[in-house]
């Protein structure tokens, strides 16, 4: 498939915009646990919309699954497990930070590891850096660090501005603390996609035979990945979930007769949270095609995109209400910056891509 990185960023922004926007719905719930709301979206997230997508976009999605090499399945499954330990705290960093500042912190751990490790690993760092582009992919890597450690010092601006009654108006279980625990261990955590995706590279190479093969755009060949991948996250989640609904004995609320409950309303908002998070993965294996050489540079790109996108959830939603106009300017640099990153690594991937041969 040819490169082109323009389309590859503004895939990888819709995607960044899907994954700032999933945990709205989420706030249409009533009288569900965090456990069972999360679950139940995770359902649709991990199970559901992969099967459903992959079937009707991948010709033959059984076959690439059952040809692919056992080794790259259990690896993807692997460290789709870890993942999806980040992405069960992930959530309660929001939880406990908001949409902005929980996103800004785990993101910039997410977006460190999961962008240099795997072709750190791979032995092709050094390759990638010797050719057109190289030094710019690396140079927009770093840009886009240094925006996530601006948007990380706004976060600490607003908690040092706010009373405890300002900011549990707009996050009721604000504890800065005890998010920022969660949030760096959900960024490193979280990670593991990156590697997981890197680990499946087998099972899209598979695909994207079965895809030329048949007539299919090449643009679908990540999404049979995703299934192991996001099958691996499921099964922590889903311990975890049931393991809380057993401990705080909210089991129950699936199928509540509690007439305060609105019990098809939060089926469709969970259903809605889960189909919109997919969405982010959906089309960041679009983006990923369109990268060229440095296909690893779109853990990047989304990372960013994510940041941008939940600051600006997160002024819509006013978690950044009575903060000083110095912590509002840090939050435009922040955003400029991150802006700017994913300029600098398109450019970077435009420059390999047009390279001679």
């Amino acid at each position: 498939m040819d490169a082109n990185p323009f389309l590859g960023v503004v895939l990888h922004w819709i995607g960044g915009l899907a994954a700032a926007s999933f945990y709205i719905p989420y706030k249409s719930v009533r009288r569900w646990s965090w456990e069972t709301y999360w679950l139940v979206g995770g359902v649709f997230s991990w199970i559901f919309a992969p099967w459903v997508m992959g079937s009707l976009l991948v010709p033959g999605l059984l076959g690439v699954l059952t040809g692919a090499p056992a080794g790259s399945i259990a690896w993807a499954y692997v460290f789709g497990v870890l993942w999806g330990i980040g992405g069960l705290t992930f959530g309660l960093s929001m939880r406990y930070l908001g949409i902005a500042l929980g996103y800004a912190i785990a993101l910039g751990f997410c977006a460190a590891f999961g962008t240099l490790i795997p072709p750190l690993f791979q032995g092709t760092f050094g390759k990638l850096l010797s050719e057109a582009g190289g030094p710019y992919v690396l140079l927009g890597v770093l840009v886009c660090l240094g925006g996530i450690a601006v948007s990380g010092m706004a976060g600490m601006a607003k908690e040092r501005e706010l009373t405890a009654e300002q900011k549990t108006e707009a996050i009721g279980e604000f504890s800065f603390v005890k998010g920022l625990l969660v949030a760096t261990f959900a960024g490193i955590m979280s990670a593991c996609m990156a590697f997981a995706l890197t680990a499946a590279k087998p099972i899209t190479e598979l695909a994207k035979e079965h895809l030329q093969a048949s007539g299919g755009s090449a643009i679908w060949q990540g999404l049979p990945a995703l299934i192991v991948v996001l099958a691996g996250g499921f099964t922590t989640n889903l311990l975890w979930c049931v393991s809380l609904n057993r401990r705080n004995k909210s089991g129950g609320e699936y199928l509540s007769r509690d007439a305060e409950v609105p019990l098809r309303a939060n089926y469709l908002f969970a259903a809605l949270a889960g189909v919109t998070w997919y969405l982010q993965f959906f089309f960041y294996t679009m983006g990923q095609t369109k990268m060229g050489a440095y296909d690893f540079s779109s853990w990047t790109l989304h990372m960013a995109s994510i940041i941008i996108f939940s600051t600006l959830w997160g002024v819509a939603l006013h978690e950044w209400r009575g903060t000083s106009a110095r912590t509002h300017r840090l939050i435009a640099l922040g955003l400029a910056v991150l802006v700017g990153s994913t300029l600098v690594i398109g450019y970077g991937n435009f420059l390999t891509a047009a390279a001679p041969k």
